[in-house]
């Protein structure tokens, strides 16, 4: 079996007397898309955390492509390939979307931000961000809008272009259908399904018929613990998550 790129084990977070994650064990395989779904306070925000290295575990280790970084910081496991979506806060909205991949591109190549101006006009550094924005569905029309008139569900892609281009070993998707109408929400879907098998995928995700028209596997966290993981099709008929989490969502 190849190495699993993450692997968590007994991870343990308390806030006070909350105990967010316990004694929580996952892990996310080769090519896989990984779904994390749960009700609100089931620690889904905290393991992200926890992965990030924004948040120290109280107890419990991670596994990152076969190395320990349960102590390293945010930096680290980013220069690692550990990379989180839909957190991006130097998207710059005075200027482009392909100047703002572009400053990505530059980013993940070890220059400073300070030189974004550069960036903008490089066409080494154009040509990968033109590459992104494809593979995200943001074409050519949008390429030279102000990143301030896009809506929100192109500001989403773009910032999972932006993500992609640091060439992560494993993303990690926070939400990304949060706020999205019907179509963006279905576009973002068959953005996420084009990428599948390119790069492992750990999802959390409140909308369900994304869930379970992407995922490979899906684990079902209630007050911090996995109850359930497997297919789709296991989580729909597995009693315990209809009772805990599914029926919930749509009774």
């Amino acid at each position: 079996m190849a190495e699993l790129i993450l692997e968590t084990h007994g991870l343990m977070k308390r806030f006070g007397g909350l105990v967010a994650t316990d004694t929580l064990s996952i892990d996310v395989r080769p090519g896989e898309l990984h779904a994390l779904i749960g009700p609100n306070g089931a620690g889904k925000t905290t393991l992200i955390g926890l992965l990030t290295g924004e948040i120290r575990p109280d107890a419990g280790h991670i596994v990152f492509l076969g190395q320990d970084i349960s102590r390293l910081s945010v930096a680290a496991r980013a220069r690692r390939g550990l990379a989180r979506s839909f957190q991006i806060v130097q998207v710059l909205d005075d200027d482009t979307a392909l100047a703002n991949v572009a400053l990505a591109v530059q980013a993940h190549a070890g220059h400073s931000f300070r030189f974004w101006r550069n960036a903008a006009e490089d066409d080494a550094l154009l040509g990968p961000a033109r590459a992104l924005l494809d593979s995200v569905g943001l074409g050519p029309a949008r390429w030279n809008s102000r990143v301030g008139d896009l809506s929100h569900g192109e500001r989403k892609v773009l910032e999972l272009a932006m993500s992609l281009a640091a060439k992560p070993r494993l993303l990690l998707l926070d939400e990304p259908m949060a706020g999205l109408g019907a179509s963006e929400s279905l576009r973002m879907t068959e953005t996420l399904r084009a990428l599948k098998g390119s790069i492992p995928m750990l999802l959390v995700e409140h909308d369900m018929d994304a869930v379970f028209a992407l995922a490979d596997r899906i684990t079902v966290m209630v007050y911090g613990r996995a109850i359930a993981s497997g297919s789709a099709a296991d989580i729909r008929a597995d009693p315990a998550v209809q009772e805990a989490y599914l029926a919930e969502e749509h009774g």
